[in-house]
């Protein structure tokens, strides 16, 4: 029914137009029959001014949607001079009305009922002392076009509220909309993000210990093939295990795929000290406190600093001691990877402990990479048992 109402409903510069034409017709016919047998002045004296203020006062009605306030100020202004004139009362003040109404409606707000406050106080004074009170009775169309003119006010600005607050029902959707479709991609950036990491971290470390084993196998085939043979094997349990790790890590991107690997975390931090001994370093693990269950991404996050942290010492430390520490404290978990290798280290601000760095900053932790004063290398991270929701933010 409504869209029926609304595909029915004149364009609203012809309803403008009717509204003109039939306001002026009807002041002026209106204001004829009211004032037969009165004795005061007629419309025509002097030189149809009567006529020309009440039809004047229903045409200008065509501007009230663009100039508000010009046209409430001008029938304001006509309704003074008119009844100065001492021309019959009648009803020359509906086209008053509908400017009040229009000027509320489709004013400012607050501006335009002061506005309207103001002028019809002044043209309450002049509507008092132009009218004729014998008997007093008569002063009861007084207030009434008073009254009237407040009524048509506080109607326009009811409407001028609905109007105003269904606009803003309407921007607040579309701003919960655009947030909802920002937010969405930010989550899918952030999955991305993560999975990315996730590649990297299993990749480089898996081709790390394969490049030095592939190193040592291309020494030791003619001389020691028994031992060769034995590397070639590390070699293959590797690239295994880190081709798991990949299909484990891109499975998630895929729907329906219940036979996942669960997530790597501290409880193959064994797996991870194997690996780094057989790419010739060796290896202390130095935990302090009873181990406990972390929350999942403080796990998640722990292990995979600990790869790249031993992945970084295969490639840049050589043959080199690693010491692995771990601290449960009562709110954090402390994290320590030193070697004592003399490799280069011009990658510590590489992708690798970038990538560290905003593993932690994640769970509102933090970590430090720096060459140690007397030698070798050292990564410090420091992750909260209770991660910071705000840093996901």
């Amino acid at each position: 029914m409504g869209g029926i109402v609304t595909r029915l409903r004149l364009p609203a510069m012809v309803q403008d137009i009717l509204l003109a034409v039939f306001v002026a017709y009807f002041q002026i016919r209106g204001t004829l029959l009211v004032a037969v047998g009165d004795p005061a002045r007629s419309l025509a004296q002097p030189h149809q001014v009567g006529y020309l203020l009440l039809a004047g006062t229903g045409l200008v009605l065509l501007a009230r949607r663009r100039f508000p306030v010009v046209v409430f100020a001008a029938l304001a202004a006509a309704s003074v001079g008119y009844y100065l004139a001492g021309y019959p009362d009648g009803p020359g003040w509906v086209s008053l009305f509908i400017a009040a109404y229009s000027l509320a409606a489709y004013g400012d707000g607050h501006r335009s009922l002061q506005i309207i406050t103001a002028t019809l106080a002044g043209l309450s004074v002049v509507w008092l002392l132009t009218a004729d009170l014998s008997p007093l009775s008569a002063a009861g169309w007084v207030f009434f076009r008073i009254g009237a003119a407040v009524m048509a006010a506080a109607l326009g600005e009811s409407v001028r509220t609905r109007r105003v607050i269904a606009e803003e029902a309407i921007e607040r959707a579309e701003r919960a909309e655009r947030t909802k479709e920002t937010e969405a991609r930010q989550r899918v950036d952030a999955e991305r993000l993560r999975i990315a990491r996730d590649v990297h971290d299993t990749v480089a470390h898996s081709l790390a210990v394969i490049n030095v084993h592939a190193g040592v196998t291309a020494h030791m085939l003619d001389r020691h093939p028994e031992q060769a043979r034995d590397t070639l094997v590390t070699i293959e349990q590797t690239s295994a295990q880190a081709l798991h790790e990949l299909r484990t890590t891109l499975g998630m991107l895929r729907d329906g795929d219940d036979d996942r690997s669960p997530t790597p975390g501290l409880g193959q931090l064994d797996q991870l000290t194997a690996m780094a001994r057989d790419a010739g370093l060796d290896v202390t693990v130095d935990v302090h406190g009873p181990p406990r269950e972390l929350p999942s991404a403080v796990d998640h996050t722990a292990y995979r600093i600990l790869q790249e942290s031993v992945t970084n010492a295969i490639r840049h430390a050589g043959p080199a001691h690693v010491t692995i520490g771990l601290a449960y404290r009562d709110s954090d978990l402390l994290i320590r990877v030193t070697d004592d290798g003399p490799g280069p280290r011009s990658s510590a601000d590489g992708r690798g402990i970038v990538g560290m760095r905003e593993r932690a900053a994640l769970l509102g932790g933090r970590l430090t990479a720096a060459p140690c004063p007397g030698g070798g290398f050292e990564v410090t991270a420091d992750l909260p048992l209770a991660p910071d929701q705000a840093a996901h933010r």
